[in-house]
């Protein structure tokens, strides 16, 4: 391709399209900012062209087009390996040293003997859910639907703040060693029993493993286009990745996948923030990349219709890049009624398991404030930024997603490559190891020692769960071959798992829950929302058909669950004033049971906790959206969004300071 306004020139019939395209190809050693170019693209058939010593197809559709680019595979050198390779044996290390304590016990195992301070556990939650798919997942939609795309999970804030506040202190409280043991110290007799196994087989293998494929497909990506092979040899890597995560991960129990966690959460942010540096440093610095950014959003306009803007934190009436109905599902429903991995409503899965194996209630709202944090308001903008650029240094790529990897490849500089795929690593064995770890503990202590052998020693438990973490990751494996979008993976999950939040956030404030509330919501969530995407054609990859699948669902789901309870009997007054004693929720909602033990102190405190919940919410997307505000040179805006966020931040600080620990955690 030469100057603007040059044409590549096709051996079959071509039409000139005079659309700008900002860098069609960028070249690692070209250090100019883009210039704008034009390209004459083939409709009747393929093409490939070789741009810059790098390849370029060019797929006719008939009313659209397709770029595929064809990126250099990385050369990695010997220093590279040598970091890779240091970055492995370390892991082992870790490991090996705590062998012994893994094998002490099936607490040790699965709740590293419950004595993890808040800082390890909480990081711990936030290397969990920083995965390798996480960056390949927000570039596609930011692709998708601009910056605004993310409240696919920023939404989540407010269930995360509602765990810290109302949720935290009493999973801790009621002893168990996995959110679903819970169901039987909550409800009784078969109806508990029926959902704790079925709870436990559902999440633990097909959820979970669905959760493994696409972590798995997100590696695989990244492989094949740094390494340059293709799916099957990607996964073949990534099984042998696997089976070293899966050898570390069932030698150490939880404590090494902790101590793990934190080291690698550290190579990961490094990482991230200085691909950041480099992706806006070739797109033109901030002004170049806030220029370009403009073009592409009249190029969404004049396609796809509406107005608005790709770096809009918030879309327009009629935004070209979101929906408003599906923004206002994602901030008024998504957050409170749908169970998703790492935002379940009232805290649950790993989330759930690292609030157990805090040492204490202090420790265990700690953690889950910090992870909160840590995982909305300091890693986003990174991943943001670098999906931001690939829209201009890559543009029209038919999977977005692998924008974040192209940059990577052509922008990182050599010598730090061989700590970025360490990084990436790092990424993907945290969650792996995590997902491994909290799947097992599903199998053998909610199935297989509930239903099947229930008076094996400790040491025979902790052998089963070996090989359920072998189990697991065979089956994912599997998964990851007929998986091929991460985000729509994510969004599989949302519209599954809708209406059941509500009924997961009552049962611990109100009494007349019982197991077949939380049996039916499971039931009619999936069901309808399976019925509104095979039967009436929506389509969850669509925003507004999203929207309406969630509407639909969680609407039916609700009225299905609350019918179900009070057209059946509530739990035995025993069930229900043991867990009253064991975990003393708000009286409120218990008034009956509360009655029948007088002698009980219940949580107080409510309306503090309901402060510091806004305040908390105010507090991350303050600083969330101020630091984003900041990057982007609109510094007014972004020092009264920040300050917005901190004095929020002193509120809670306050507030648990003059009630006193004794008392928040009473």
């Amino acid at each position: 391709m030469g100057e603007s306004g040059s044409a590549i020139h096709c051996s079959n019939r071509a039409t000139k399209v005079s659309t700008p395209l900002h860098r069609a190809m960028p070249s690692p050693a070209d250090s100019e900012s883009p210039r704008e170019r034009f390209i004459v693209f083939a409709f009747s058939s393929s093409s490939v062209h070789e741009i810059g010593g790098q390849s370029l197809r060019l797929e006719g559709r008939g009313s659209g087009i397709s770029l595929l680019y064809s990126s250099q595979v990385v050369q990695l050198t010997f220093t590279d390996w040598f970091v890779v390779a240091l970055y492995f044996l370390f892991n082992l290390a870790i490991g090996l040293y705590y062998k012994s304590r893994a094998g002490k016990s099936v607490n040790e195992f699965f709740l590293s003997g419950r004595n993890v301070p808040w800082w390890l556990a909480g990081t711990s939650m936030v290397a969990t859910t920083f995965a390798a798919d996480t960056p390949l997942a927000v570039t596609g939609m930011v692709a998708m639907g601009g910056i605004a795309g993310n409240w696919l999970w920023w939404n989540f804030v407010a269930s995360g703040m509602l765990t810290v506040f109302f949720y935290a202190r009493l999973w801790r409280r009621s002893g168990v060693m996995t959110d679903i043991e819970f169901t039987e110290i909550r409800y009784s007799g078969k109806p508990a029993a029926f959902l704790r196994g079925f709870r436990a087989l559902y999440l633990g293998i097909p959820i979970n493993c669905i959760i493994l494929g696409w972590v798995n497909l997100a590696m695989v990506k990244i492989l094949g286009l740094v390494l340059g092979v293709d799916k099957i040899q990607a996964l073949l890597i990534v099984m042998g990745l696997i089976a070293l995560t899966s050898f570390i991960s069932t030698l150490s129990g939880l404590w090494g996948v902790l101590v793990t966690d934190l080291f690698q959460f550290v190579i990961k942010m490094g990482m991230v923030t200085a691909l950041a540096v480099f992706a806006v440093e070739a797109a033109g610095g901030i002004g170049g990349l806030k220029m370009k950014l403009a073009a592409v959003d009249q190029a969404r306009a004049i396609t796809q219709g509406g107005h608005g803007s790709v770096l809009n934190f918030i879309p327009d009436l009629n935004s070209a890049w979101m929906p408003m109905i599906t923004f206002l599902v994602y901030i008024s429903m998504n957050w409170w009624s749908t169970w998703y991995p790492g935002a379940e409503p009232g805290g649950g899965g790993y989330i759930a398991q690292r609030m157990f194996s805090a040492k204490d209630e202090k420790n265990s709202l700690l953690a889950t404030l910090w992870f909160n944090i840590a995982h909305y308001a300091v890693r986003p903008w990174p991943w943001v930024l670098v999906a931001l650029a690939s829209l201009v240094l890559f543009p029209g790529l038919q999977d977005p997603e692998t924008g974040y990897i192209r940059v990577m490849i052509a922008y990182l500089p050599p010598s730090l490559r061989g700590l970025m795929v360490a990084a990436f690593a790092a990424a993907y064995m945290s969650t792996i190891a995590t997902q491994l770890n909290w799947g097992a503990s599903y199998l053998v202590n909610d199935f297989y020692r509930r239903f099947w052998k229930k008076s094996e020693t400790d040491q025979h438990y902790v052998v089963v769960s070996r090989w359920a973490t072998v189990f697991l990751t065979i089956v994912s494996a599997v998964v990851t071959f007929y998986l091929d979008s991460i985000a729509g993976a994510w969004k599989l999950l949302l519209v599954t798992g809708a209406g059941t939040g509500g009924v997961l956030l009552l049962r611990w404030y109100w009494w007349r829950i019982n197991a077949w509330s939380e049996v039916s919501a499971m039931i009619s969530g999936f069901a309808v929302s399976l019925a509104l995407q095979m039967g009436w054609g929506l389509d969850r990859d669509q925003p507004r058909d999203f929207a309406w699948i969630m509407i639909i669902t969680v609407s039916i789901t609700t009225a299905v669950w609350l019918a179900v309870t009070f057209l059946t009997n509530p739990e035995s007054k025993d069930t229900l004033l043991a867990f009253y004693r064991r975990t003393h929720p708000s009286a409120a909602g218990w008034r009956p049971i509360a009655a029948l033990a007088p002698d009980v102190h219940p949580s107080t405190g409510g309306l503090f906790n309901l402060l510091d919940w806004m305040c908390g919410c105010v507090l991350i997307y303050g600083i969330l959206f101020g630091t984003g505000k900041l990057l982007l040179e609109e510094f007014v805006s972004g020092s009264l969004l920040l300050a917005a966020g901190l004095i929020a931040g002193a509120i809670i600080y306050w507030d648990l300071s003059r009630r006193g620990w004794s008392s928040v955690v009473d």
